[in-house]
């Protein structure tokens, strides 16, 4: 039996998938060369990087790409917080015949969305705190 998928579920894994997405895109940009890098593995990152050569463009692009993340990540969160509980308090959120898919999805989304929180935080900290701050206490 095939399930209708509402078009706020619809919107909500769009928004959840495009989160994360773009959150891995900061970790394989900045936080994973960086990593490799300060674990002595530079030959690791040109080799990586000569087989997958659009990574360059994204770390030269990672302001735009940070901004994106964010913004989505943003986006969802106030999405899933602040206007999700609206729905539910008026009844628009889910069909009176399957009540509990409802439930499964949240459950599902806000997993994804922290996933994406933190895996954006470790690209962030990566991208523009680690440099600076293995300079100041290096020398």
């Amino acid at each position: 039996m095939s399930q209708v998928i509402a078009p706020r579920q619809a919107r909500s894994a769009l928004l959840d998938y495009l989160s994360l997405f773009t959150s891995m895109g900061t970790l394989l940009c900045c936080a994973l060369p960086s990593l490799l890098v300060l674990l002595g593995m530079g030959a690791t990152v040109a080799g990586f990087l000569s087989a997958i050569p659009w990574l360059v463009t994204l770390s030269r692009n990672k302001f735009w790409v940070f901004l994106l993340a964010g913004i989505l990540i943003a986006s969802n969160f106030i999405y899933t917080y602040a206007l999700v509980p609206k729905l539910r308090r008026s009844g628009q959120e889910c069909s009176i015949d399957a009540p509990g898919t409802c439930e499964t999805a949240s459950a599902i989304s806000r997993t994804i969305l922290w996933a994406s929180a933190v895996i954006y935080a470790i690209g962030l900290c990566s991208a523009y705190l680690l440099g600076p701050l293995l300079m100041r206490f290096a020398a």
